[in-house]
């Protein structure tokens, strides 16, 4: 019986050993990220009958468990996914308001000094010093909204470079996930440790990206992100790289490969810090320099229209104060080819109506036999385009040029027409007596038809015969319908001053002057000219100053500065959306790891009292075999 006592004695005091050995690893690592508590399940052994009656043998240790739930831990993934996202975004989100409302302040200030500048040359319009200070106004305005461009492609490139960082992370974390299925293969998911590990690179990985996690018979995971791509599967190991966007180069895509395999990935369905910085991109930024670039072909069309309504200090025509609206260095970026395109076009755009302009991009397509269609990417609609010999026309505020080659069918492009305006603008004057403060007068007869249009081009020679000056106005009467067009001439009195002349359209040279026409007539027009000239006219500038509350984008509905100050307070709506998804995704996640830690954290009152308990255990046990060993010295003194 003795003997029997010390067995059972000794059973007990190896599982006590086992249970302070656990609870101590416990209380260890109780404040160790990733660690899931673990317990000792003990087992009676079998009894052993003696006579008729049966007696317990003791105890021994049956297994040692991870307390792990593997819903509470699913939750904790998606709330993981969801504030890092939110947390992501806040984060851009914030830097690209304070831009706005720090260095991007200067946009709309500089625009108020450069009509201030107006106001002060119309008071004094032949003084050389405000006419120099005026250009200098505009200069400072180029200048500060290049900067406000170099600072949005500032933000597109460290965009990119944290996608790129995020993707070489998720690599990492793939490959440590196959070698750690590898070796839960080959204990068959009983080694705890690995499983901590594991279970703390997915959550880690749910940061950059929404995770779903298929567990193997053999005790690996297979991980998937976005619902979608294969990331981990088994051993092998998936990888997450970035290429050249497509249209746009700098615009980088999500891959997923495999082997020799690669395809892009839809990085809108990502979820995580990975999301969101793409969405942060395509949604935000892009959209941002976008309609900075509306605002500033705005200001360099405004001003360059108004210059041309007016004379210079020498009486010419007012030349441009800022760059073209269609120069080469403003065309940059306008038409992006995919790569999929098998035609060989070569696309230009060129602006037409700034007014139209939305600041939006848009997708061209073309299918066989004669069907283009220019799709809205912000509304979603679409438009079908006409071709008149190798222009594209119908869009809100722009045509597209097919300048060389052919389209075929399938054949796609991205159009932006505001695009690298905002990098381009620059101020091309460079002599203050260029800006045209004095006034032309050129007034259209009442019963025109109103589908004509008047733009003076240029003052060729003030000394000519017949002139128009106040007295001796021209009135010329156009015909647009005739084959070929023609203009008549008609004096002060309404007397022809010769027959009808031909012209070929758009441009009318006579008496002087040139001047455009634009028309869609099919009647005569008349337009009264008075080109006189006088140094201390300052109606231009008048006229000039008034654009400062003219309502002249985006289809007449809002003003130069309306346009900036909407792009920045839709950045500083974003941003307060982005602040308050960001409190609610992490009461969310606190309470999915409130729950987790309930489950599989460590509580050191708990385990404090578990270590009593195995060691009142432990010396309960080895008190029976002291016990049994006096039971057995006493029974062996005897037979001596």
């Amino acid at each position: 019986m003795s003997m029997d006592l010390l067995s059972i004695a000794r059973t007990g005091v190896l599982a006590s050993q086992s249970q302070l050995a656990i609870t101590s690893n416990n209380i260890a690592n109780a404040n160790t990220e990733g660690y899931n508590r673990q317990v000792v399940s003990q087992s009676s052994l079998e009894s052993q009958q003696l006579g008729s009656n049966f007696y317990g043998a003791g105890t021994y240790v049956s297994d040692v468990k991870r307390v792990y739930n593997d819903y509470a831990a699913r939750e904790l993934r998606i709330g993981q996914t969801a504030v890092s996202e939110a947390q992501t975004t806040y984060s851009k989100m914030s830097e690209l308001d304070q831009l706005f409302s720090q260095i991007g302040s200067a946009v709309p200030a500089s625009l108020t000094s450069l009509f201030g500048g107006i106001n002060s040359l119309a008071d004094i319009p032949d003084d050389l010093g405000l006419r120099d200070s005026l250009l200098s106004n505009a200069e400072q305005l180029a200048n500060n909204v290049n900067q406000m461009q170099l600072q949005l492609d500032g933000q597109m490139g460290q965009t990119n470079d944290q996608i790129s960082a995020v993707t070489e992370r998720i690599n990492e974390i793939s490959n440590e996930l196959g070698n750690i299925n590898r070796e839960l293969m080959k204990s068959q998911g009983q080694d705890m440790q690995l499983l901590d590990k594991q279970d703390a690179l997915i959550l880690e990985l749910s940061e950059y990206a929404e995770v779903n996690v298929v567990p193997l018979e053999s005790g690996a995971k297979s991980v998937m992100l976005g619902g979608s791509i294969m990331l981990v599967s088994g051993e092998v190991s998936m990888q997450i790289g970035t290429k050249p966007g497509d249209p746009h180069a700098n615009e980088l895509q999500i891959t997923a490969s495999s082997g020799g395999n690669s395809l892009v990935v839809d990085a809108s369905k990502i979820g995580g810090q990975l999301g969101a910085l793409v969405d942060f991109r395509d949604d935000t930024l892009i959209p941002a320099q976008l309609e900075l670039g509306q605002f500033a072909l705005g200001v360099a069309d405004a001003f360059n229209q108004a210059q041309s309504q007016g004379f210079d200090l020498n009486g010419l025509v007012g030349a441009n104060i800022f760059t073209d609206i269609n120069d080469p260095t403003m065309q940059l970026g306008r038409v992006g080819a995919f790569s999929t395109n098998t035609g060989n076009a070569n696309l230009g755009v060129n602006i037409d109506d700034v007014s139209s302009l939305t600041g939006s991009s848009y997708e061209l397509s073309f299918t066989t036999p004669s069907s283009y269609e220019l799709k809205d990417s912000s509304s979603g609609n679409i438009t079908s385009l006409t071709l008149n010999g190798n222009t594209l026309e119908g869009a809100d505020g722009f045509s597209i040029d097919i300048a060389s080659g052919v389209l075929a069918s399938g054949d796609k492009f991205e159009i932006r027409p505001t695009s690298s305006a905002a990098t381009a603008l620059s101020v091309t004057m460079t002599d203050g007596k260029g800006i045209a403060a004095a006034g032309t007068s050129i007034t259209s007869d009442a019963a025109n038809s109103g589908n004509s249009n008047i733009n003076l081009i240029s003052i060729d020679n003030r000394n000519a015969p017949g002139f128009p000056t106040t007295g001796a106005e021209l009135t010329f009467e156009i015909d647009p319908s005739a084959l070929p067009p023609t203009f008549e001439v008609f004096d002060a009195q309404g007397n022809s001053m010769g027959v009808a002349a031909p012209y070929t359209p758009p441009n009318i040279s006579a008496n002087g002057f040139t001047f455009e026409i634009n028309s869609t007539a099919v009647t005569k027009d008349k337009f009264t000219f008075d080109l006189s000239f006088a140094e201390g006219d300052n109606s231009n500038l008048v006229n000039m100053a008034k654009l400062n509350e003219t309502k002249m984008m985006n289809g007449g509905s809002t003003t130069l500065t309306d346009v900036y100050e909407n792009t920045k307070l839709d950045v500083g709506g974003k941003t307060k959306s982005a602040e308050i998804s960001v409190g609610s995704a992490g009461a969310i996640y606190n309470q999915a790891y409130t729950r987790v830690q309930s489950v599989s954290g460590v509580n050191l009152d708990e385990e404090a009292a578990n270590l009593m308990r195995f060691q009142q255990s432990y010396q309960a046990s080895a008190r029976i075999m002291t016990t049994a060993t006096e039971i057995f010295n006493t029974l062996f003194s005897s037979l001596r």
